[in-house]
């Protein structure tokens, strides 16, 4: 994983216009983005078209073309589609942090919501909830400076001459442990009707969600996403360790900062919108380098494998069970406990 490949593969070369700056992309990259983005697609327009009132495909695009009938386009418009479009802006942010903690670890266990850094936005989240009483603009805010004191700690916990991946993974654990408590003390202190708010926010859920959540996701991953994307380069040279980007020009320990900040605000923007949900951040970046045969995370494909996994994951936490539905956070933590175990055994197996 952190050696030089000097194999060239099937691909072409990006020139960005009016800058002295290009990138190969893989062929097989580019048609793994391709397969994941039309099975989004699919998936979209059906989780907006199954459910009590059903609504053909042909029509769900009408809808959404502003060309279908009344009743439609209120199904459509107001009801389904910005419960889908939260599904997917948060899984796509997921899948982006997970890959960007991946990489800056090199291990598969370098998961935000494993090292503590989601439970941490949560805890930041639970006090505006229960304590502060604030909106969903002070939640966010809370969420972001809980998610960022967390990774401070995290990251001055693990320093010792740098940052070392496994370091950080075990540093995160146990602070993940404590925050663990303090949301459990948080819920168990609170007035029953916060603590009802806040234990159904935070089993991770996207009933009820609104053009509002929709509106602060587009908001911040608008900024977030693009500044993720650009420190990408500086991610793959920091691949092949410390020593050897260093030699290529990448200031390491700031670029590892920014993107652990970078990585942060993408889990704390999510959790705001849908409460924390595990595994996504874990399981996408995997399953997106597996299908794209690279040797490190693809951020592009890891955002679209999240969307995929997180619309997938509440279309089945509606429909399996139905009529009585389950939270999308339960169904993901169900399926991820699985995933989790089947990476630790792989790994065992190999060595």
């Amino acid at each position: 994983m952190n050696a030089l490949n000097t194999t060239k593969r099937p691909g072409f070369t990006v020139t960005l216009p009016g800058r002295r700056a290009s990138f190969r992309v893989g062929l097989r990259v580019v048609l793994t983005g391709a397969v994941l983005a039309a099975a989004v697609t699919t998936l979209t327009v059906l989780a907006i078209g199954t459910g009590q009132y059903p609504i053909a495909p042909g029509d769900v695009l009408r809808a959404l073309a502003g060309n279908g009938q009344r009743a439609h386009m209120f199904v459509v418009e107001t009801l389904r589609l910005p419960r889908v479009l939260t599904g997917l802006l948060v899984g796509a942010a997921l899948g982006l942090a997970g890959a960007v903690f991946q990489s800056l670890t090199r291990n598969p266990l370098g998961s935000p919501d494993i090292v503590g850094f989601t439970t941490g936005a949560a805890t930041g989240a639970l006090i505006q909830i229960i304590v502060l009483g604030g909106g969903m603009v002070a939640v966010a805010g809370g969420a972001l400076a809980g998610g960022l004191l967390t990774s401070l700690v995290v990251y001055l916990l693990a320093f010792r001459d740098g940052v070392q991946g496994y370091r950080l993974i075990l540093v995160g654990i146990a602070v993940n442990g404590g925050l663990v408590a303090t949301n459990i003390y948080l819920i168990a202190r609170a007035e029953f009707a916060d603590a009802h708010v806040a234990a159904t926010w935070m089993t991770g859920n996207l009933n009820g969600r609104g053009w509002g959540h929709v509106n602060l996701l587009v908001g911040t991953l608008l900024v977030l996403v693009p500044v993720t994307l650009a420190f990408g380069r500086r991610l793959k040279l920091m691949e092949l360790g410390d020593e050897l980007a260093t030699a290529l020009g990448v200031r390491v320990e700031s670029s590892r900062l920014w993107l652990m900040l970078l990585g942060v605000a993408l889990t704390a923007v999510a959790t705001v919108a849908s409460g924390p949900i595990p595994f996504v951040a874990l399981a996408a970046p995997q399953l997106a380098r597996r299908l794209a045969r690279s040797a490190a995370p693809v951020l592009v494909l890891s955002g679209l494998m999240g969307a995929l996994l997180l619309v997938a994951g509440d279309m089945a936490a509606q429909r399996l069970l139905a009529p009585t539905q389950l939270p999308v956070g339960v169904m993901t933590g169900s399926l991820g406990g699985v995933y989790l175990v089947w990476v630790l055994v792989s790994g065992w197996r190999k060595r």
